[in-house]
């Protein structure tokens, strides 16, 4: 499948890191420094403009390594870009550390996943279908 992307940043356009990687690798399109304080939130432009097709949308994730390493997330997990958005894609990112962080022009700062959807049709009904685990909420399975 090929995907429509402007890319207005100077950096490459995102690509897979590896054959099987599932995201592609977002970077920071910023012309200054950026210092995220511990416990709060930034959004970073990416540059990048995209056109999904209709049953698509664009996850951004966290990079595992920034969430690691330094306390770094994206707010809205998975943040969603719906098929119908043609603005600038931006990553909503918090910093959960005791220490701030600096992102500069370039540095790879989440991921974007391609996924296909449906929509579906919601139905009102009295009652709901018996399963096994019934209204058994979190922790409910055992399960550790």
């Amino acid at each position: 499948m090929k995907i429509k992307i402007i890319n207005k940043s100077n950096n490459k356009t995102p690509c897979y890191s590896t054959k099987k990687s599932a995201g592609l690798d977002l970077r920071a399109h910023i012309q200054e420094q950026i210092n995220i304080k511990p416990m709060s939130r930034v959004l970073i432009k990416t540059g990048l403009f995209i056109e999904l097709p209709e049953g698509y949308e664009a996850q951004i994730r966290p990079r595992s390594g920034l969430a690691y390493k330094n306390g770094i997330t994206v707010l809205n997990t998975p943040g969603t870009i719906d098929a119908d958005y043609r603005g600038e894609v931006g990553v909503l990112l918090i910093n959960l550390s005791n220490d701030t962080f600096k992102i500069n022009n370039g540095d790879r700062i989440a991921q974007m996943v391609i996924a296909k959807y449906e929509q579906v049709a919601l139905v009102d009904v009295e009652q709901l279908d018996n399963s096994q685990r019934g209204d058994g909420g979190f922790g409910s399975t055992g399960i550790i």
